[in-house]
This record gives structure tokens, C-alpha cells and sequence, in this order.
């Protein structure tokens, strides 16, 4: 096993405190309540902080550094389909799509619940919709993304989520590498 460090302690710590509030405010507070609202502000402010990091954080948390492409999906999909092995050191390109999903699915969560407490918006039907439909696709989308994390894992030999929480990726020797 080849050791590479890649994701960052903010980035690990970002990942891990979003996971665990989304579930706490999806499956175990009433979305009436002022913890429910609280979190969501916390929430809110994990993705202005990690907007910031996107862009001045070290490489593996840049936004440059995983923007996918069409080539980069459609090798990974050609991978998957005739059972090719290859790690990719950061973000996969449909890991990629999955991190830009969820950023911008938990923006409109946390925009259109906030907006529920405003005046303007209380009570209006479209907005509190919004936010029901997104969350359903964010609980959605998190679930497609663990299962893409465990298969990925199990693909490849790369233990993923230890990755996420010792930033270290173990790499089996003799892997074709894609930084």
C-alpha cells in the first residue's frame, strides 16, 4: 500500500460536521422547532466556510481541482462498465458531480428555510415546497453517495471513508493512479 495524503483536516472536519447535522435536522428534530432552525444557520454556515476553502484552501479542496469533464465521466463510467481498476488520488469525476449536487441542494435547503422565517415568505406555499422537495433529494443524494463510496471502496481497494476521516488515502501497489 502506497500512503497519499489528500484531504485536510478543515475539509474532513467540514464533511463529518454537515454529515451529522443533516441527519440530525432530517431524522430527529421537529421541523418546527428552534433547534431545527438552528442547525439549518450552522448548516449555512459550513457551506459559506467551506465556499471559502473552495477557493483558498490547499489543492484537494479547491474547486478547480475536481471539476469533472465529459471525458473524465465517461472514463469513469467506461471503468465501471468493463470492470477497470483506477484510484483517482482526489475526487472521482462522478464524485465530483455528487459533492456539487449536495453543495447546491443544502444552498437551497438552508436559503429556502431561512426564507420560511422571513415575513415576506411565511406561510407561502411554493417556497416551504421547495424546501420539502429538496430535502428529499438531498436525503437521496446521500444515500447514492454512500453507496457510491462503499462500491467505489470496494472497487478499488481504497478504503474511502477511512480516507475522509485520517485524510490519507492507501492506495494498493500497483494501481493506476489518476491525481
Amino acid at each position: 500500500m502506497t500512503r497519499h495524503p489528500v484531504w485536510d483536516p478543515l475539509l474532513r472536519s467540514f464533511h463529518w460536521s454537515l454529515a451529522g447535522l443533516f441527519a440530525a435536522n432530517a431524522l430527529f428534530t421537529d421541523a418546527e422547532s428552534n433547534l431545527h432552525e438552528w442547525i439549518g444557520y450552522a448548516i449555512g454556515g459550513l457551506l459559506a466556510l467551506r465556499l471559502v476553502w473552495g477557493f483558498v484552501g490547499p489543492r484537494s479542496a479547491r474547486f478547480a481541482s475536481f471539476l469533472p469533464t465529459r471525458s473524465g465521466i465517461r472514463g469513469q463510467l467506461t471503468d465501471l462498465a468493463t470492470g477497470r481498476r483506477r484510484v483517482h488520488l482526489m475526487h472521482t469525476p462522478l464524485g465530483a458531480l455528487m459533492i456539487y449536487n449536495l453543495l447546491l441542494t443544502l444552498a437551497g435547503i438552508v436559503t429556502t428555510g431561512y426564507m420560511m422565517t422571513t415575513l415576506t415568505f411565511w406561510g407561502v406555499g411554493w417556497v416551504e415546497t421547495t424546501h420539502e422537495a429538496l430535502v428529499s433529494w438531498a436525503e437521496i443524494s446521500v444515500l447514492l453517495h454512500i453507496g457510491a463510496v462503499m462500491l467505489e471502496s470496494l472497487r478499488t481497494g481504497v478504503n474511502l471513508p477511512g480516507a475522509m476521516i485520517t485524510g490519507v488515502k492507501n492506495v494498493p501497489d500497483g494501481a493506476k493512479i489518476d491525481p
